[in-house]
Order: C-alpha cells, then sequence, then structure tokens
C-alpha cells in the first residue's frame, strides 16, 4: 500500500481490489455476478415505487440482461467463462442485481446455499440496501462468513438526505449508518465479513463540497471498502427524461478524475477500492459517452494522482 513517508517510495496510489484479494488468497480472485430473480423495495410499492431515478438494472447487472436461468448453472457457466479467460482457479460469487436480501430467511438461505456446490468459490458477495438487512438476514449472512471471505454492499450513494429524496432513494443516511453499525458487530466476532459502500460522484445539485463530505462520512466508519461510481445516464430511467431537458449537468472526464483524487485523499489508506468509475453497455448509456472507454478513464485516474504526487489517504484523519 502507500507509504506515508514524506520520502519514501509509494508502489501504488490507492489500495485496489485486485492487490487486496490477490494478498488475501496468494492469487488471482475473481467475481461472477449472477441474477437471483430478486426486486426492490423501491419498485414493488413497499419503501416507493419507479426506483431510484438513475437505476435501469439491465444496465448496472449485466446478468439481468439475458433470460434468468437456474442460479446453479449460471455459477457454472460465469466459472467456466472465467476460467477459459484467465486461467483462475477461485471465484467470488457476486449476488447483483436489485435488492439481495429482500426476501424471507428461507428463501435467502436456498439461494445462497447454491455456492456450497462449489469448491472453487471462496467467497459470497451481495449487493443490498441499508434499509433491507434485518437482524435475522445479517444472522445468516454471517453463518456464510463462517466458510466463506464474505461483504456485503449497501448501497448509500450520498451522505445528505436531500440527495437521496432528490433520487428517490427511499432510505435514509442513518439507514446506512446503522446497517455499517449492525453488519460490523458480527464481523468483531471474528468472522470474515466485510463492509462496501456505494457512493456516486456528480449526483443532481451537489456540489465538489457535498460529495467530498461524503468521502468524509464514510471514513469515519468501519467500513472495509468502496465503489465509486459516476453518475451517468441510462436509457429508460427518470433522470434521462431531467437530463434531455436541461436539468442534470454531468461531470467532464478531467473534472471527474480530479474529483477522484480529492475523493480518495479522503479515505483511510487501508480502505478496499472496489472501483473508481461507472459504466453501461453502449446500448444502454446516454451519457458521457467518455465512459465507454473504462481503460482510458482509469488512466487519467492514475495519471492525476501521479502529476499531483498524492494517494489514498493522504488527507485522511482518525
Amino acid at each position: 500500500m502507500v507509504s506515508m513517508g514524506r520520502d519514501a517510495l509509494i508502489p501504488t496510489r490507492y489500495r485496489s481490489l485486485s492487490s487486496y484479494l490477490q494478498a488475501r488468497f496468494g492469487e488471482r480472485v475473481y467475481k461472477v455476478s449472477i441474477d437471483a430473480g430478486f426486486t426492490c423495495p423501491n419498485r414493488d410499492g413497499k419503501k416507493a415505487l419507479g426506483g431510484c431515478t438513475f437505476c435501469n438494472n439491465e444496465g448496472f447487472s449485466p446478468p439481468t440482461r439475458v433470460d434468468t436461468r437456474d442460479l446453479t448453472e449460471q455459477l457454472r457457466q460465469g466459472i467456466t467463462f472465467l476460467r477459459r479467460r484467465s486461467h483462475s482457479r477461485k471465484f467470488l460469487a457476486y449476488f447483483q442485481a436489485f435488492t439481495n436480501t429482500y426476501a424471507p430467511i428461507e428463501t435467502l438461505r436456498k439461494r445462497y446455499d447454491v455456492i456450497r456446490n462449489f469448491p472453487e468459490i471462496v467467497g459470497l458477495v451481495i449487493g443490498t440496501r441499508p434499509d433491507c438487512v434485518p437482524e435475522e438476514t445479517l444472522d445468516l449472512i454471517a453463518e456464510y462468513a463462517r466458510d466463506y471471505h464474505v461483504w456485503v454492499e449497501y448501497g448509500l450513494q450520498s451522505a445528505h438526505d436531500r440527495s437521496l429524496g432528490l433520487i428517490n432513494r427511499a432510505h435514509t443516511v442513518t439507514d446506512f449508518t446503522d446497517a455499517v453499525t449492525r453488519t460490523r458487530r458480527r464481523s468483531e466476532q471474528g468472522l470474515d465479513l466485510q463492509i462496501c459502500a456505494h457512493v456516486i460522484l456528480g449526483l443532481p445539485r451537489e456540489t465538489r463540497e457535498d460529495m467530498l463530505e461524503t468521502a468524509r462520512y464514510v471514513a469515519s466508519l468501519p467500513v472495509d471498502g468502496i465503489k465509486i461510481h459516476l453518475l451517468h445516464i441510462l436509457r429508460g430511467t427518470v433522470m434521462e427524461q431531467q437530463y434531455r431537458i436541461g436539468k442534470i449537468r454531468l461531470l467532464e472526464l478531467d473534472e471527474y478524475a480530479e474529483l477522484v483524487c480529492d475523493f480518495l485523499e479522503l479515505l483511510p489508506p487501508e480502505m478496499v477500492i472496489q472501483r473508481l468509475t461507472g459504466e453501461a453497455p453502449e446500448d444502454y448509456l446516454v451519457a458521457p459517452l467518455w465512459c465507454i472507454d473504462k481503460n482510458k478513464v482509469l488512466q487519467v485516474i492514475r495519471s492525476a494522482l501521479e502529476s499531483r504526487d498524492t494517494y489514498q489517504g493522504r488527507l485522511f484523519r482518525h
């Protein structure tokens, strides 16, 4: 990771997920994304209708772009594909599409248990909302953390309730704090249970300082990892309508890269950076078109870190 000394060499400027997993397992580990057929309380009327204004889940979760298959078959095909492409031997099962804790306990257990049929799966990743993890659900997840490397990914998006209201998240910042606190209580019992936060940079009406306040908020909590997403506009969303009538201004590439650098500086140096940008299939993306080339975006961010001679955690304060 980064050396904090003034004259020391800096081997890397942020702690990437790939390097973290390499150190954890001694080899490359890849995620296999699956669609377990869940929905979302922000869509079915329990919390709200219509979902988040930015959300077309097919644009965020590739498995939803095909017919949902048997979970065992999804994992088998995903593992086969990744093994042929990368010669990898270890995998994480990523329950990605929609809210993957939004079901009765026995339903969750049945769907999560599919990983037990695959000895090459060493970890379980569960994407969900901070208002969808009652105690019994966290107890269930903790059971898997006895045998697997487990990540629970909570969608925060912003540390400002006004922004969450604007994008129709239908949960609060307090919900996130509560979910993290209760999850951490279980990981402190010696279980291999990690917490990841999702945030979006460039939300409507947020200033640079608003976004950096989100970084400070996440940094103040016992969060192990973070996914930083670029706000991008997908077809078929409320945000597409807002964008087309000029209500949303999107970040330019250089502007976004500088903002990511600012954000990283405020995070703890040990936090795992799981993502630095957002991406979507070209047939779903409306704007900004520059985010199609993910490798270029990452290179611009890395170049900005180099030119500023900065790194993750440089301005972090306990």
